[in-house]
């Protein structure tokens, strides 16, 4: 016991010393901790010339030493010398500075698409660490102002016999001719429980060469989900009477609705659906081959009356290839058409006990629904953005 004993005082002795060693004034501090290096991500809007992303990499703290950092771009869905010029090399933040940047040039386009990513991947710190070793560069194109359209598809002629072209919207300007149309906005549900807010902003319509372009976003605004577009021309452009030839390809997707139509223009004063509606084409979007013509008319809503007809394709969807939809209107009729395709015909005889409405002035209304009474609403299924392009308005007489 005495010799176990002897070796527990040693080793406690060995201990204390150890301790008091360690405590003494010549005890080496443990290294500073290095400073910590964290890269931005960049998200610019897409311009037609070159410019430029800059990825800012900061540190926490400065150091009295150069810091180095290696980088190099990879690509994602943008590619390298087509969105982006590829860059690599190394980033030197001087010492007692806590910053430096690394630009990437974008190379310019016009074109709307997806917004598009790529990648500046950090790695070799020296005098650092990496808290973040990747920033990402997101190319915004979905605002751009040149939309690519194949003209294929049905076209009608510019003149008839015996009727002259008295008014058009060719959509050739740069803009939308403000002098014709007028944007109705917001997100009232417009009488049909619909989803989306109508703007006037360039996001949901513009032209470009040639065709005027409806756009319907997903996307949260004021309180909607949805953006589109919804044109009129009350009180600018108004016709009684005619051959009305508008040449539009469609889009389509469960709780899309696109609509080409007329009203009174009387609304105002005799309400809907006294004033009349005359409803060029619709489209419910989960029945991308058919089109409906309908007309509508009655003293009050309560005694709403309408005729209505389709017309489907043998074979294919109006989202693949423009088509016409026409009106030849004459007095006490009017006749819907598809591609030179009669499918639906009003007279008086169709609204007899009723005031027939459409011997009247009426104006043209062009636009995108997102959801409502009759298409419901958007799925899992349906894409975004979903786009009406339209070629031409042309009213002969």
């Amino acid at each position: 016991m005495k010799i176990h004993s002897f070796i527990y005082l040693f080793i406690l002795l060995l201990l204390i010393e150890s301790c008091s060693k360690g405590s003494g004034s010549n005890t080496t501090p443990p290294p500073a901790a290095l400073p910590i290096a964290t890269i931005s991500d960049v998200s610019n809007e897409r311009t037609s010339a070159n410019s430029h992303f800059q990825f800012s990499v900061t540190i926490d703290k400065v150091s009295s030493s150069a810091i180095t950092i290696a980088y190099t771009t990879a690509d994602g869905t943008a590619i390298s010398n087509t969105d982006f010029k590829p860059s690599a090399g190394t980033l030197t933040i001087p010492a007692n500075s806590n910053s430096g940047i690394i630009d990437v040039e974008i190379i310019g386009d016009s074109t709307r698409k997806a917004n598009q990513l790529f990648t500046v991947q950090l790695s070799n710190p020296s005098n650092c660490t990496l808290a973040t070793s990747k920033g990402t560069g997101t190319i915004i194109n979905e605002n751009l102002l040149y939309f690519p359209v194949d003209n294929l598809g049905y076209t009608t002629p510019t003149t008839y016999p015996g009727m002259n072209l008295i008014w058009s919207d060719e959509f050739n300007n740069n803009a939308i001719d403000q002098n014709t149309w007028t944007f109705e906005t917001g997100n009232n549900g417009w009488g049909n429980s619909e989803l989306e807010n109508y703007t006037s902003r360039t996001q949901n319509a513009f032209v470009s060469k040639g065709n005027l372009i409806i756009e319907a976003r997903k996307e949260s605004l004021a309180g909607s989900s949805y953006t589109s577009a919804r044109m009129i021309t009350k009180g600018k452009q108004t016709f009684t009477y005619g051959r009305i030839d508008v040449r539009a390809k469609l889009p389509t997707g469960k709780g899309l609705w696109p609509a080409i139509w007329m009203l009174g223009n009387n609304i105002d004063q005799a309400g809907w659906p006294a004033c009349g509606e005359m409803d060029i084409m619709e489209l419910v979007g989960d029945v991308p081959n058919t089109v409906h013509g309908t007309l509508h008319w009655g003293a009050t809503p309560t005694l709403h009356q309408s005729k209505t007809n389709y017309y489907a394709l043998s074979s294919g969807t109006f989202d693949q290839q423009f088509h016409v939809y026409s009106l030849v209107w004459i007095k006490d009729q009017v006749q819907i058409y598809v591609d030179d395709i009669l499918y639906n015909t009003v007279t008086t005889a169709n609204t007899a006990g009723s005031l027939y409405p459409f011997n009247n002035p009426f104006f043209f209304i062009l636009n995108v629904a997102v959801g409502g009474t009759w298409p419901g609403s958007p799925d899992g299924t349906t894409v975004f953005p979903q786009r009406m392009v339209v070629d031409y308005v042309r009213v002969f007489q």
